[in-house]
């Protein structure tokens, strides 16, 4: 794979990763839109892992807090903000994890690829979104994060692994309806995208263990280095955004590339 591949695989998954648009989606179409070639799994696990550091990187307050509170979680002693945060965290990964390893064994992962599915997940979404963000109240913070709370943005969260959806875009949607502003909506959808990275990254390296020789290391090099970048930078900025303006610029984006790859799809 070319370094110009390389790069522009890693710029659209770490733009597009925490930003309510769906990154899976846009690597999904990209081969097939673009006529490049697959990227192949290795160098998925690479941009995850680029956009996993650029998480934790951003967030390394609430994450300190959360590894903190994992220790006291582990003594099995749940007294401090930290081990909330971590329960909390445990409770939101469950569901996507388990529906991941069904879709998996399945075969159904695959079968869900196609643009037409990834189009109308777009739309659907979008308008679920702008529905909850509009009609949501604006009283819960991230402080108040409850188990039962936890527990339901974890089950919108499984919903992400249909292409196209959007981990971020569904568990912000959740959020809202649940009442959390803006911003901490954000806040708890970009914290629960740690675990949920690492259970996945995990996932595909069991199908890609020892495949990597020194031509790929290089490649994940690169790839790990430009996500990194980029996810930090789209991540900055949405947060800055969201403390003037609403979700709505996003879900006309997902309107328009919805429509427009239903189009593709079926003419």
């Amino acid at each position: 794979m070319t370094t110009f591949n390389l790069l522009l695989i890693a710029l659209i998954q770490g733009i597009t990763e925490f930003l309510p648009v769906s990154s899976s989606g846009h690597l999904i179409l990209l081969p097939s839109l673009s006529g490049l070639a697959d990227q192949g799994q290795i160098i998925d696990v690479a941009a995850h892992l680029g956009t996993l550091c650029a998480v934790i990187l951003y967030f390394w307050a609430d994450v300190r807090l959360a590894l903190f509170g994992t220790l006291r979680l582990l003594r099995g002693k749940i007294d401090t903000q930290g081990a909330s945060l971590a329960v909390c965290l445990l409770i939101a990964t469950i569901p996507v994890v388990l529906f991941g390893l069904f879709l998996k064994v399945t075969g159904l992962s695959e079968a869900m690829r196609g643009i037409a599915i990834i189009g109308w997940a777009m739309i659907i979404f979008g308008i679920v979104l702008y529905w909850a963000d509009q009609s949501g109240p604006l009283e819960k913070t991230a402080e108040n994060w409850t188990l039962k709370d936890a527990f339901q943005m974890g089950l919108w969260q499984a919903i992400a692994l249909i292409p196209g959806t959007s981990r971020s875009g569904i568990t912000i949607t959740a959020a809202r309806s649940l009442g959390y502003n803006r911003t901490d909506a954000a806040k708890l959808s970009m914290l629960m995208s740690i675990p949920t990275i690492i259970a996945s990254a995990a996932l595909l390296s069991l199908d890609v263990v020892g495949a990597a020789d020194a031509g790929a290391l290089r490649d994940i090099a690169i790839v790990m280095a430009m996500s990194f970048a980029a996810a930090l930078l789209a991540l900055t900025l949405m947060m800055r955004l969201l403390r003037e303006v609403s979700y709505t610029p996003y879900v006309v984006y997902r309107l328009i590339l919805g429509v427009i790859l239903l189009w593709i799809a079926y003419t």
